[in-house]
């Protein structure tokens, strides 16, 4: 099941103060313009959330790199722990990109995504219904498209 709006918003918020705004504030004595920050990075958590969640593909993908890109920066490729992908953000960021930088992923990531075992995986991979990637793991975009489809009501 998707997180809320709220749910997202709420994380966005944490991981904003704890990643950018708190260490400013220290950076900047407690200096007054963080407060005005902290009112700017609310009103636009809820304009990420609603791009996230409802904007169409090409904006949910844009702001979903550029949240990536900005809360979690390193030299090397994005690998955010598993219970990442379990998070609201984790979870829209599964449902609208897949992994916003990888061409593969292990199958205890995609288990991750999906909230099943590495064992599910592979089960899934074997039944055709996640697509392996030639040279090892799952493609993050079949990943995506079983939890969009999981998401739609089944016909009987």
């Amino acid at each position: 099941m998707p997180p809320t709006r709220d749910e997202l918003v709420e994380q966005l918020l944490r991981t904003m103060d704890v990643r950018l705004l708190d260490p400013l504030e220290i950076l900047l004595d407690g200096d007054d313009a963080v407060d005005a920050l902290r009112t700017v990075v609310r009103v636009r958590a809820e304009t990420w959330a609603h791009r996230l969640v409802d904007g169409d593909d090409r904006e949910a993908v844009g702001t979903a790199m550029r949240i990536v890109s900005t809360l979690y920066p390193g030299d090397g490729p994005f690998e955010p722990p598993l219970d990442w992908w379990r998070s609201p953000l984790g979870q829209v960021v599964a449902r609208r990109v897949g992994h916003p930088t990888a061409d593969s992923v292990t199958y205890a990531v995609a288990g991750a995504m999906l909230g099943i075992t590495r064992q599910g995986v592979h089960d899934l991979v074997n039944r055709g219904k996640l697509v392996r990637h030639p040279e090892g793991g799952v493609l993050p975009s079949s990943v995506r498209d079983r939890l969009l489809e999981e998401g739609r009501p089944r016909r009987v």
